[in-house]
């Protein structure tokens, strides 16, 4: 599989959930990544979709899904998800007691590790876990609810994840999730984020392939000025 420069994963969060295969081909030869939201009503206050909506989901479309687990003992529950052909799975520091352990479980499930870092979490206890993932994911709103205001002061972490992977010359895709719309993503992109996960933004458009596409041109404008 080819790595693009820039990631835009739209989230199904906030597509119809009465015709999510059609929703996801909406997107399908515009986005790169087709981001899962999890919830659990435990971790955070939503109830959403599950293991067996991702394996159906899984039948119905080619994108690499990047499942965001915003749940509750992910040690459980996460290779699941990589056993049903998710691309990527995220899982929050805040819910893991061993996140470099759960890690190479999921690896070792042939998925990629995500982890992800919530609104009030600092960012800095975790730089050191970072060669052990293929993703961190820094929430730029509070986890659990879509629709939210982008929070600017957030992409401080990002900068800090960003100075770090570069200075240890890691192979790490940063995420950013929440609030990312046409007036947000280019301030994300020059905080030096790759990968875009877009709900609203996307799906409450007229044209969600297109929107994708403009996202991308965004992000790659602002990148391209860092």
């Amino acid at each position: 599989m080819t790595v693009p420069p820039l990631i835009v994963a739209p989230s199904i969060l906030a597509a119809d959930f009465a015709r999510l295969a059609e929703e996801v081909r909406a997107v399908e030869n515009a986005a790169d990544w087709l981001h899962v939201d999890v919830m659990d009503n435990h971790f955070v206050p939503n109830l959403t979709i599950g293991l067996p909506v991702v394996q159906s989901l899984r039948a119905a479309t080619e994108l690499p899904f990047d499942v965001h687990l915003m749940i509750e003992d992910p040690q459980r529950w996460a290779p699941g998800y990589a056993d049903a052909g998710a691309y990527n799975v995220t899982f929050h520091a805040e819910a893991c007691d061993d996140p470099v352990a759960l890690a190479k479980d999921l690896r070792a499930a042939g998925a990629k590790a995500g982890l992800a870092i919530d609104r009030d979490t600092p960012i800095e206890p975790y730089l050191d876990l970072l060669p052990n993932f293929d993703t961190l994911l820094v929430m730029t709103i509070k986890a659990g609810f879509g629709g939210q205001r982008f929070i600017p002061q957030l992409l401080d972490k990002v900068r800090a994840v960003r100075r770090h992977r570069d200075a240890g010359h890691l192979e790490l895709r940063i995420e950013v999730d929440g609030g990312i719309a046409a007036d947000t993503i280019e301030q994300a992109a020059a905080a030096g984020a790759d990968a875009f996960v877009a709900g609203t933004a996307v799906y409450g458009a007229d044209d969600p392939a297109e929107a994708v596409r403009r996202l991308r041109q965004l992000a790659e404008r602002a990148a391209d000025g860092q």
